[in-house]
């Protein structure tokens, strides 16, 4: 069985910069890590690798820096990586990311499964990896939690919906996108590290997509134009307010009247 898991590179703190013309996040030199999400999928991967046997295999799409996460990736147990990296790709909406990596997909072969994490924790949009599954014309689920059976052409899965738990049985080829509380992720392996170190990772650019059309990438390709980004206004005013429950709830109401907010 071949694995495929989508894993991304995000700042490491909220302490980010944005470019004022763009509005994207500034990523060349940042302090960064691999996306939370992505270690449950991982460990989905791993976990199913050995119930069924076959590979895990890795996909990134960012700069040059990004082969790190792919790295840590190798060192849990990952067996091969495929950075997506051009400058065509730079400032990506969700469409035009979906679209890159689903791309990619498609210049690294077949895979069974395709793992996601829920989300990132730089974008919380949810939305790419169900999106990468309408540019493969394969099923998707989203929000699995548990993992209930799995043979050779179809997966049966747990959903955590908002008021009930569902499953759903899917024939393969497939993308899930994972919760957190599926598996409890490994740490990355010393001695897998050492093992890795040399492991070559796959650079896609343009020029080796199905697709060559710039302008369905990156900025160029990307629906969604944002007007302003900025971080938000931080105040250290205050007021004490004393008294009885009822002088406070009235000066409370006075003070939102006040602000407009109701």
């Amino acid at each position: 069985m071949k694995i495929l898991v989508c894993i991304k590179q995000v700042p490491e703190s909220n302490k980010v910069e944005v470019d004022p013309v763009t509005g994207v996040i500034k990523r060349d030199g940042a302090a960064s890590k691999m996306n939370p999400y992505d270690l449950y999928a991982l460990e989905t991967a791993f976990r199913l690798r050995d119930l069924m046997g076959g590979q895990v295999d890795v996909i990134s799409m960012g700069p040059p820096q990004a082969q790190a996460v792919i790295k840590e990736a190798y060192a849990m147990g990952a067996d091969k990586g495929t950075l997506i990296s051009d400058r065509a790709f730079g400032g990506a909406d969700v469409l035009a990311t979906s679209y890159a990596i689903s791309q990619g997909i498609k210049a690294s072969g077949d895979y069974d499964i395709i793992l996601c994490g829920k989300q990132t924790i730089d974008g919380d949009t949810a939305q790419v990896g169900p999106e990468i599954s309408e540019w493969l014309q394969i099923p998707c689920v989203a929000n699995v939690k548990e993992i209930e059976d799995i043979n050779d052409e179809y997966i049966t899965v747990a959903m955590d919906l908002p008021d009930e738990i569902e499953i759903a049985r899917v024939k393969m080829p497939c993308l899930l996108s994972v919760e957190k509380d599926i598996f409890m992720p490994r740490l990355p392996s010393y001695i897998k590290k050492t093992a890795s170190k040399d492991r070559p990772i796959t650079i896609l650019s343009l020029n080796d997509m199905e697709d060559k059309d710039a302008s369905h990438y990156g900025l160029n390709g990307s629906p969604t134009q944002v007007i302003r980004i900025f971080p938000p206004d931080t105040t250290k005013e205050k007021e004490m307010w004393n008294g009885s429950g009822q002088v406070l709830s009235d000066r409370l109401l006075e003070k939102l009247h006040e602000l407009k907010f109701i």
